[in-house]
C-alpha cells in the first residue's frame, strides 16, 4: 500500500512514471507503439522520458511487458541527464545530475486480465513505492508524475512548473479544458491517496472469470479492465483548476489517424541535446 504525505520533510521525491505496457494499439507496425518516430531521431517514449526529466522527477520508471524491455533499454538507457543540472559550453563540470531509469515488467497475475495503459500507471507507482521503501524511507516517493508516449506536446512546458509540481499541490497539463480524467494523454501529478483511490474504482468495476452471482461470463465480457480508457481509471484523481497548466498545442498519436494529423501539422519536436543512449560502467566484469 502506498502512504500519502510527505515521507521527508526535508527533501521531495519526485518519482516518474511511463506506462508502455497496454493493450496494443491500432498501427501494427513490427516494434512497438511507444517507438514511432515524433521527431527526428525523436521517439514517443523518448519524448516522455524528456517530460519526466524536464518536470524534476528523481527517478523514472518505464512500465512494459517483459518482452519488450531489452529492446527499449537499447534505446533509453540507464539514466538520463536533468536538463536544468546541464552547463552551457564545450567542458563539462562534473555537476550534471544524472536520472536513474529503471523498467518494470508487468506482474505475471496482471497480464491479460487488467493490463490496461491506466493500471501500468498505478502498478509502476506501487513498484516504486515499494522498491524505495525497502532501500530507505528517505528515498520514497512522496508524489508520481506521470507522462504518456501517446500525446504529443513540447516536454519543456514542465521546466517552469517545477517547483510546483514537486509539491504537495495538485499538476496537471490541460488543452481545450480536457485532461487525463478526459481520457487524454496529458502529464499529472497524483499522491497515495490518488492511487487508493483509483486502484479501489478499477477493482469495483472490473470484471473476472464469474459475474456476482457465480455464473461463468462470456469471454468477450472476462477481464474487462484490459480495456480501461483512462478517464475510468484515473476519474477519481484529485486536479484543482488554478494548478492547471494549458498546453499551447497537443496532439493524439495512438491510431494513424491521429499519427497523420500531427505528422502534417505545422508543429514540430526537437530532440533535446545530450537525451543519447546512457548507461552506467559496471564495477566489474569476471576474469576470462
Amino acid at each position: 500500500m502506498i502512504e500519502s504525505g510527505a515521507q521527508n520533510q526535508k527533501s521531495f521525491h519526485l518519482a516518474g512514471v511511463v506506462p508502455i505496457a497496454g493493450q496494443p494499439l491500432e498501427l501494427n507496425f513490427p516494434w512497438h507503439d511507444s517507438l514511432m518516430p515524433v521527431g527526428e531521431q525523436y521517439l514517443a517514449l523518448e519524448r516522455a522520458v524528456a517530460e519526466c526529466a524536464a518536470a524534476g522527477c528523481e527517478t523514472i520508471w518505464i512500465v512494459c511487458h517483459k518482452e519488450t524491455q531489452s529492446l527499449v533499454r537499447e534505446r533509453i538507457g540507464e539514466w538520463v541527464y536533468d536538463p536544468v543540472s546541464l552547463k552551457r559550453g564545450p567542458y563539462s563540470s562534473g555537476e550534471e545530475r544524472q536520472v536513474p531509469i529503471f523498467y518494470v515488467p508487468v506482474h505475471p497475475k496482471d497480464r491479460d486480465r487488467r493490463d490496461c495503459l491506466g493500471w501500468s500507471v498505478l502498478y509502476g507507482a506501487l513498484t516504486a513505492y515499494h522498491l524505495s521503501r525497502k532501500l530507505s524511507k528517505w528515498v520514497v516517493p512522496d508524489k508520481y508524475y506521470v507522462a504518456f508516449p501517446y500525446g504529443v506536446y513540447p516536454p519543456e512546458v514542465v521546466r517552469t512548473h517545477r517547483k510546483k509540481i514537486s509539491s504537495s499541490e495538485t499538476f496537471c497539463l490541460t488543452f481545450n479544458g480536457e485532461s487525463v480524467k478526459s481520457g487524454e494523454y496529458l502529464g499529472f501529478t497524483f499522491d497515495g491517496e490518488d492511487f487508493k483511490r483509483c486502484r479501489r474504482a478499477v477493482r469495483e468495476q472490473a470484471t473476472a472469470t464469474y459475474d456476482s452471482e457465480g455464473n461463468k461470463l462470456p469471454l468477450e465480457k472476462r477481464y474487462s479492465a484490459r480495456y480501461f480508457p483512462l478517464d475510468i481509471v484515473f476519474d477519481s484523481v484529485i486536479m484543482e483548476e488554478q494548478n492547471a497548466v494549458e498546453l499551447p498545442w497537443y496532439y493524439r498519436v495512438d491510431s494513424w489517424e491521429t499519427y497523420r494529423n500531427f505528422i502534417s501539422s505545422s508543429e514540430t519536436l526537437t530532440k533535446p541535446e545530450r537525451t543519447n543512449y546512457n548507461e552506467w560502467n559496471p564495477i566489474g566484469h569476471d576474469g576470462e
